[in-house]
């Protein structure tokens, strides 16, 4: 399957670099329909995006700035937002503007035609795929999957522990990825922490009589859950003051793998504003079949099964 990624992995690269040398090179990639990325400079006021190209002026219309912007479902935001942002496109023709400089008119649509057809078309549940956070919101973050096209993460998907906002495990332009649920109608749909290990895993990394950091992710009458990893939480007796959202210091009073259970002792708690970084991956294939959270020998067992068949992407 040939490659295609989110916007701004491909403007670095020395291939792409070389298109824009000269105008000879970007006739070539106009031959070749070779998809290429630049910056965006400017969004005029009939919604064009102005591309900066180095050897020439690129212009990107409003019905090429996006797949959906033509057919009426999908709004200028998506073309407007891209100011100051790689874009990715297929040169269309080179013209001359109307000073008789050199405008070469590009289709950024015409790019994610080709990455649906090609590449989005074909994924199925289980594959693991390479996607980049757009634009965070209360219910999920925005991720695109290759030349701009964008899924959605719901926020109940991105890690076993609860979290209140995506904003607490990203941020906008990271590099994440993700696993392909399912793909019906041309709508994908992603899920994220069956890729951050198993319970056993992230418990590997803890041991009995450790005070470890965590952070308090809800307070009930009968304890408090406390956050060790994204995909690991313990249970705490409650203590007065403490609330949801506060850095904890906790001491690790015991580890019960077949109930799933790792008992906490709270030491300490503080209010701290804190980044998030890049996710820890444990599961580094391609393709995933099924993943098992529970430990083997767990009272209860936690599994998600990736139905290999899947319905093609319609456009």
């Amino acid at each position: 399957m040939i490659d295609f990624y989110p916007e701004g992995w491909l403007i670095d690269n020395q291939s792409n670099k070389l298109s824009f040398q000269s105008l000879s090179a970007l006739s070539d990639a106009c031959r070749d329909k070779k998809i290429l990325e630049a910056r965006a400079t400017v969004c005029d006021g009939s919604h064009n995006l102005i591309v900066d190209l180095g050897c020439a002026r690129g212009l990107i219309p409003r019905e090429e700035g996006a797949v959906g912007i033509k057919e009426g479902y999908v709004r200028d935001i998506a073309i407007i937002s891209r100011v100051n942002r790689p874009v990715c496109f297929i040169v269309q023709s080179i013209e001359k503007d109307e000073r008789g400089n050199p405008l070469v008119i590009l289709s950024r649509r015409a790019a994610q035609l080709v990455c649906i057809e090609k590449y989005i078309k074909h994924l199925l549940p289980g594959d693991v795929i390479k996607a980049r956070v757009t634009h965070l919101e209360p219910f999920g973050a925005f991720t695109d999957i290759g030349c701009g096209v964008v899924s959605l993460l719901p926020i109940d998907t991105i890690s076993v522990s609860r979290i209140n906002h995506p904003k607490e495990r990203f941020l906008v332009d990271m590099d994440i990825k993700a696993v392909v649920k399912s793909n019906e109608e041309g709508r994908i749909n992603l899920s994220h922490k069956e890729l951050l290990g198993t319970w056993e895993e992230n418990a590997s990394y803890f041991s009995v009589g450790e005070t470890v950091a965590g952070i308090i992710r809800s307070v009930e009458d009968y304890g408090a859950f406390v956050e060790l990893a994204p995909n690991l939480a313990g249970l705490a007796e409650v203590k007065e003051g403490i609330k949801k959202g506060q850095q904890a210091s906790v001491y690790i009073k015991n580890i019960i793998p077949e109930r799933m259970k790792v008992k906490l002792i709270i030491i300490d708690t503080f209010d701290y504003e804190y980044k998030p970084s890049a996710p820890i991956y444990f599961f580094n294939k391609e393709h995933m079949d099924s993943f098992v959270y529970s430990p083997k020998d767990s009272v209860k067992k936690i599994e998600v099964v990736f139905n290999s068949l899947t319905k093609g992407f319609s456009q």
